[in-house]
């Protein structure tokens, strides 16, 4: 699968069958509210895989696909006022479905191998991006427990933005996470959590998630090449069409 066949007519396909996916709910429900920062966890990959695309099921040409529920994660990326981020470099990462990261130090012997457990996007016009992945899984490691989530950072001419968390709104585990129990405020908390629906009509199960992600700067700030938000930064070269510590 190309990533544009995926990237584009896949996901349109997708998620013209969820229902309300792109109504206005989140950022644009009431006034735009700034994406919580979350930390970026000891685990992001310490070594990439050489499949770093948005399609986190497939690796390379592999014909077997990652253990779990299907998800499309998509959304935006916004500015305080509202303006799409265009070209900017959207990375996740989780665990599988064995709960395992692509970290030396994150792994169980159970790891999925067909799980690519990283992949990043750069957006398109509207500030849109698009992966499929798996629904995140709780998991323990290094005696921390975490509920389900998945890892979103974004960076713009080469400066990490804003790091942060999606995690399964509703689910049971969110009330024993110690990092989402710093989040006092309920209407920063509803930043990070995103509905994992499922998708009408599919026979695999599958789910989309729609996780907008709105930055508390403008667009002249974001077009600013001396930016630099945090002290970790992505210096890499970006794949061709494609923008792309606690835990």
């Amino acid at each position: 699968m190309t990533h544009e066949s995926f990237s584009r007519r896949g996901f349109a396909k997708k998620l013209a069958l969820s229902t309300g996916l792109f109504s206005a709910s989140g950022a644009f429900a009431e006034a735009l509210r700034q994406t919580e920062d979350m930390t970026e966890g000891p685990f992001y990959p310490d070594k990439l895989p050489l499949d770093t695309d948005n399609d986190l099921l497939i690796i390379n040409n592999g014909i077997t696909p990652a253990v779990g529920e299907i998800t499309y994660l998509s959304g935006r990326i916004l500015t305080g006022s509202g303006e799409p981020v265009r070209n900017a470099f959207v990375e996740i990462w989780q665990v599988d479905g064995n709960a395992s990261y692509l970290h030396t130090k994150g792994q169980i012997p159970a790891k999925d191998g067909n799980f690519q457990g990283y992949g990043r996007f750069m957006t398109d016009g509207r500030g849109q991006y698009y992966f499929r992945t798996i629904k995140p899984v709780p998991y323990r490691l290094q005696g921390v427990f975490r509920t389900p989530h998945i890892h979103v950072a974004v960076s713009k001419n080469g400066h990490r933005l804003i790091t942060t968390q999606v995690h399964v709104k509703g689910h049971p585990d969110n009330a024993k996470d110690g990092l989402l129990q710093r989040i006092k405020d309920p209407k920063a908390l509803a930043t990070v959590m995103a509905d994992f629906k499922p998708i009408q009509g599919s026979k695999l199960g599958e789910l989309a998630a729609n996780f907008d992600v709105v930055m508390g700067k403008t667009l002249r700030e974001l077009e600013d090449g001396k930016l630099g938000i945090s002290k970790s930064t992505w210096t890499g070269q970006l794949p061709s069409g494609l923008g792309s510590q606690q835990r």
